[in-house]
Order: C-alpha cells, then sequence, then structure tokens
C-alpha cells in the first residue's frame, strides 16, 4: 500500500514538511531535525491506519502533560470563571449557569465533549445560553485546558441570528 505522506526538506533553512498525496497540499513541520520530523510523519500515518484509537492515544499524551486535564469538568470550568468575576458580572455567571439547558455538559469532562454535546445544549437553550457557552469554551482554550485539532475549532458555533446579520453583512453591496 503507497503511503499517504511523504516527508519533504525545503528552503534555506531546511525546514521539513509533510506532503499529502492524496490532497496534493504541503504542510511545515515546523523543525529542521530529521529525527522529529520523521517521528510526526509516522505519527500521521498511524493516524490514517488506525482512526478509532487517535482519541486515545491523545488523551495518554495529554494526560502525561497535564494530570488534572483529564478530570476536569465544565463545572469546574464555570465556577472558574464565576471565581475571577465580581459585582454585577458576578451575579449574571452565577444566574447564567444554573441553566438547565448546560446540564448534558456541566458533569462531562471536557476531553470526551464532543460537538453533539455542544449542538445539544444549543438546540435547549436560548441566545444567551449560547453567549455563556461559547465564553466558557473560549476560557477553555485561553487557559490551555481544552485542546484544539486545528484553528477551525476556536470557538462554538454562533446562534442563527448572529450568522443571519453575519450573512447580511458580509454579503451587503460595497458602495463604489
Amino acid at each position: 500500500m503507497k503511503k499517504r505522506y511523504r516527508l519533504v526538506r525545503r528552503g534555506e533553512r531546511n525546514t521539513f514538511y509533510c506532503f499529502d498525496t492524496h490532497t496534493k497540499k504541503r504542510e511545515t513541520l515546523r523543525t529542521s531535525k530529521a529525527a522529529d520530523a520523521r517521528r510526526l510523519v509516522d505519527a500521521r500515518h498511524e493516524a490514517v491506519r488506525h482512526p478509532s484509537m487517535n482519541l486515545q492515544i491523545a488523551q495518554v499524551y495529554l494526560q502525561h502533560a497535564d494530570s488534572a486535564l483529564a478530570a476536569r469538568t465544565w463545572q469546574e470550568v464555570m465556577e472558574k470563571i464565576i471565581s475571577m468575576k465580581t459585582g454585577n458580572t458576578r451575579e449574571r455567571w452565577e444566574y447564567a449557569i444554573q441553566d438547565t439547558a448546560f446540564d448534558p455538559i456541566r458533569k462531562r469532562k471536557l476531553l470526551e465533549t464532543s460537538s453533539e454535546h455542544f449542538l445539544e445544549v444549543l438546540q435547549k437553550g436560548s441566545v444567551s445560553t449560547n453567549v455563556y457557552l461559547r465564553r466558557a469554551h473560549n476560557f477553555a482554550i485561553g487557559m490551555n485546558w481544552l485542546p484544539l485539532a486545528g484553528p477551525a475549532e476556536t470557538s462554538v458555533a454562533a446562534s442563527p441570528i448572529q450568522r443571519e446579520t453575519c450573512d447580511y453583512v458580509c454579503r451587503a453591496p460595497k458602495d463604489h
């Protein structure tokens, strides 16, 4: 079987790249060390061969990086946010997290949360629930409590009202 990824070295800085033979795209590995580059490419090959084990392997690596990461729940995230707030803002957060729409993720570990769980919260909640969910999600990312797979996963989806507004603003005719 032909391997999907190839190791490529380019440029004056001797930077290694990973070339995907399916998409024909090249992505930097951000290293100039051959051994590190080979290991990264081998990891990509393993991910393609055993897709069902990827999450379990990632969890093992993350647990060794931060032992509390494996046990941290969304309730802890929300409580930490509240502990950092004062006055009216604190009261709003305390009231907001009592929303029953948060129940599907409240006791769920951060690493075990999928997009379906977020969608369930969004469907049960209101626009306000969406706002506080996005804030909690962004807080967890900012604290490095929630690892990201890529730049597209930086925030929970915006509400339908915000998407409609964005569509209108983005597609509005430009004055010349």
